[in-house]
């Protein structure tokens, strides 16, 4: 059995999931499988496993709830293959047929990162409120989901938005790109359906701008697909869309699946939106709105406390100013001082929303990354640092612009290390000159 397995497959026979479970192989996501639910409920026990896929012939009325027992105190996401409509509805996502492998490795991944987001919205409600502080997420939670349907008005196109006002959802209708564009940029939407066209021009289009796009980036989207459409499934997902329904894929099962990534991207707004709101609070770092060193350090034994017990790794990072001629003179005429306020901002706006950055000295940042490798951690934040390293910051009368670089740091926790000791490490990674 693999130690780096990240998916349970719960199925009685291969021939179902079979050539799923062989393509998620394919694209890194190591599956295990269980034959039975007593099976399947060790398996999780024993592996910190990311999420779960179950066949519909091995589900029982307790699978779900067992399974996600057995994994607990982690989350465990499950999708359930082969589930006629509406019999399932504790998973957090139940399609008819076996998805192609690169669009289940991208649901895992989206309900994986839910999961771990959730889990430490609760850790920074409990940081919080050991110091008198609620941080509470509604409001808009409660309010319709938005849905972009942008396409021509066709039959099955049509079915669809039926299907999703059905069910309460606010659905815009938009006949052609240019408005399409027009309604994404006038109000917020949770998620966006295009119909495929039998060239699929207008909905790539569509795409293709929403990705070049910071503001409409995340919004997710699903392609749907018209009857006799020919488009590999592997490009579609390397253009970002978050989901693919095939002509043969029934309209409700359509909506509950857009329903699902609608309500999951209101969900992760809504957590952003409440640990946000916390930056202009006495108890975060004045000039940054970042967390300060001791609220930091409180916080991280926490996130270290809960990675142990859930079994999933946790790294930290350390940004640090470099020292440079441009920089040392910005620094002297407090121009350095007076970027920091939009340096935080930007360093708050690249991490995930389960990160937590923090300004340890006055031009030194870390970030503390649940479920995450100590090489995708150093990663994330050279990325973070590059960014920040392309904005040009005032210097001054009569001064060029500088740019802030950053030396980085990064560790990822060991065995029985404490948090004191992983943030030490991390921190004095800045200075190995050996990588």
């Amino acid at each position: 059995m693999a130690f780096d397995a990240r998916v349970l497959i719960l199925a009685a026979q291969d021939g179902r999931l079979g050539p799923l479970v062989a393509g998620l192989d394919a694209l890194g996501w190591t599956t295990v499988t269980a034959r039975d639910l007593t099976s399947a409920e060790a398996v999780l026990q024993d592996f910190p496993l990311d999420a779960a896929v179950v066949d519909f012939d091995s589900l029982t009325d307790d699978v779900v709830a067992r399974l996600r027992s057995a994994a607990e105190p982690r989350s465990l996401p499950i999708m359930v293959v082969g589930a006629p409509r509406g019999s399932v509805m504790d998973a957090e996502l139940a399609v008819t047929l076996p998805p192609h492998p690169a669009q289940a490795a991208l649901r895992l991944e989206q309900m994986t990162r839910a999961a771990i987001a959730e889990e430490e919205f609760h850790l920074r409600r409990a940081t919080f409120a050991a110091r008198g502080i609620d941080l509470e997420a509604g409001g808009d939670e409660r309010a319709p989901l938005r849905v972009l349907a942008a396409g021509v008005a066709e039959r099955r196109f049509l079915a669809l938005s039926n299907a999703l006002t059905a069910s309460g959802v606010e659905v815009v209708a938009a006949p052609t790109p240019y408005t399409a564009f027009d309604y994404l940029h006038e109000s917020p939407f949770d998620a966006a359906v295009l119909w495929g066209a039998k060239d699929h021009a207008p909905a790539l289009s569509i795409a293709s701008g929403m990705k070049r796009n910071t503001r409409l980036y995340h919004i997710p989207l699903m392609l749907y697909l018209r009857d006799g459409s020919e488009i590999g499934l592997d490009e579609l997902f390397n253009r970002g869309f978050a989901d693919v329904a095939t002509a043969d894929t029934p309209e409700d099962e359509t909506a509950e699946r857009l329903l699902a990534l609608a309500g999951s991207h209101r969900r992760h707004l809504t957590i952003r939106k409440a640990l946000d709101s916390v930056r202009a609070l006495a108890e975060m770092d004045a000039s940054t709105g970042l967390f300060t060193p001791e609220l930091f350090a409180a916080h991280l034994a926490r996130v270290a406390d809960a990675s142990r017990a859930r079994r999933r790794p946790l790294s930290v990072c350390v940004l640090r100013v470099k020292e440079n001629e441009a920089v040392a003179g910005a620094r002297q005429g407090g121009w350095l001082d007076r970027a920091m306020p939009q340096i935080g901002a930007m360093v708050s706006r690249l991490v995930r929303v389960e990160d937590t950055p923090a300004r340890l000295a006055k031009e030194v940042f870390a970030l503390a990354l649940p479920a995450t490798r100590g090489e995708a951690a150093r990663l994330a934040a050279e990325r973070i640092a590059a960014v920040i390293g392309c904005t040009a910051f005032d210097a001054g009368p009569d001064r060029s612009p500088f740019v802030a670089e950053f030396d980085v740091g990064a560790a990822e926790m060991q065995p029985n290390e404490s948090a004191a000791t992983l943030l030490e490490r991390a921190s004095a990674d800045l200075f190995d000159k050996t990588r």
